[in-house]
């Protein structure tokens, strides 16, 4: 058998190879998109996960780029576990026990049970609602790009949509909306590496006080629909019993908090990513208009891939594992790992010609939802109906829609985003 290769534990910081991308570098998130690629591409043709540092605090990671990596370590939790935290930092102890921990940073059995009590919810009258939800909630919003003739497609549509349906889903009245809006900006305001030092000291405590405030609004929605339930999925959560558990108003906040975040940030991204990648590659902005129907689907996932929009999640190595069977790259227990779903998106041993956007890509395995297992993301199938819906509201009424000019990205290690992104019909 083949001797397992030896990787550096987090306190053995190698010294990176001259001209190699380094992926803890905030300037290397700041470099043009093509330079990106080709250094993921380089990474890739590496024979081990190259293991990246931080000199300073002698914590790093090992990146996991190729596509059966990033799948392995999705779907084997027993040693992957996604505590205490897949985001980077992770979320200090104090955090988590005043705000509640989020399902991404939980694993079993505490992970299945909210799962369970999560799914369990989502009754199909409730599926139905919400389908009925997203087409009333698009066709509204093209009505108003009709009257209003808005400059920017992120504020006004990609993030309105998400943002509308999961407001409409949970229950949240109308009044509230626009509070909570403004409390998800400010919770989100830290996302990406070009802050100033200032800046970087004052956003994240901004950040939690907006996180707290949004969470209490939520407990108290949950403390009325305890008292009088509606139709909704916030009365379905704190109502449910399953296996003599219901959630707590701690855990409603979190998942309210995760759904935001996650729900609305990476479907906007995508929704604005999408509508730029059908304007600059107008050959398949003609075949997905010849034939919307039946090319749409279609289209959504190669947006997804293509996109990616999150762009990497953290696990903690739980045991020695020997990276794709005996005789791979060893990883040492207590060591943390990197899931850059955007390579693994683009690994040529999976996708051919993957820089290419080709709505009619089949296979399409891509990892924009995550790699399976037991965190593949809940809400995938419904961020693929908000865009199938939107896209085919927008395109059958203003199917001259189009971006204007580049979108405006904020340079950052954990997201694909779009701060905003000019367009016409």
């Amino acid at each position: 058998m083949n001797t397992p290769t030896e990787v550096p534990t987090p306190t053995e910081v190698p010294t990176p190879t001259v001209g190699s991308p380094d992926l803890a570098d905030p300037r290397f998130w700041r470099l043009p998109a093509p330079a990106r690629a080709e250094a993921f591409a380089e990474l890739r043709r590496r024979p081990a996960p190259v293991y990246f540092g931080d000199r300073a605090t002698g914590r790093g990671f090992h990146a996991l780029v190729r596509h059966a990596d990033v799948v392995e370590a999705s779907r084997t939790p027993a040693v992957f576990r996604s505590g205490p935290g897949v985001t980077t930092p992770e979320p200090p102890r104090w955090v988590r026990l005043l705000f509640g921990d989020s399902m991404v940073n939980l694993d079993d059995p505490r992970h299945a049970q909210l799962r369970r009590i999560v799914s369990r919810a989502f009754t199909p009258r409730l599926l139905g609602r919400i389908e009925e939800d997203v087409r009333r909630i698009a066709t509204a919003l093209v009505d108003e790009v009709e009257r209003g003739r808005p400059e920017d497609f992120v504020g006004p549509v990609a993030a309105e949509l998400p943002f509308q349906v999961i407001c409409s889903m949970m229950g949240i009245p109308e009044e509230s909306r626009r509070t909570i809006l403004g409390l998800v900006n400010r919770t989100s305001a830290g996302t990406g590496v070009a802050r100033t030092r200032r800046g970087r000291l004052r956003v994240p405590g901004r950040g939690l006080a907006a996180l707290a405030r949004m969470q209490g609004i939520v407990a108290e929605i949950g403390r009325e629909r305890r008292r009088r339930p509606a139709e909704d999925l916030i009365s379905a959560l704190v109502t449910a019993d399953v296996d003599g558990r219901r959630l707590t108003g701690r855990e409603l906040g979190a998942f309210f908090s995760l759904l935001l975040v996650a729900g609305v940030e990476t479907t906007r991204n995508a929704l604005a990513h999408g509508l730029h990648l059908l304007t600059v590659h107008p050959e398949q902005r003609a075949l997905l208009l010849a034939d919307l129907d039946g090319r749409l689907d279609g289209a959504v996932d190669e947006i997804v891939r293509h996109a990616t929009p999150i762009v990497q999640f953290r696990r903690t190595v739980a045991v020695d594992h020997e990276l794709g069977g005996p005789g791979g790259p060893l990883l040492r227990a207590g060591e943390k790992v990197a899931l850059y779903y955007g390579s693994a998106n683009r690994d040529e041993t999976v996708f051919p010609d993957p820089e290419a956007f080709d709505i009619t890509r089949t296979p399409n395995p891509h990892l924009g939802y995550g790699g399976g297992g037991p965190h593949y993301c809940l809400g995938a199938h419904l961020a693929r109906q908000e865009m199938t819906v939107l896209f085919r509201e927008l395109f059958t009424r203003l199917p001259g829609a189009r971006s204007l000019g580049e979108p405006v990205l904020v340079p950052s290690s954990f997201d694909h985003r779009v701060r905003a992104l000019r367009f016409t019909f």
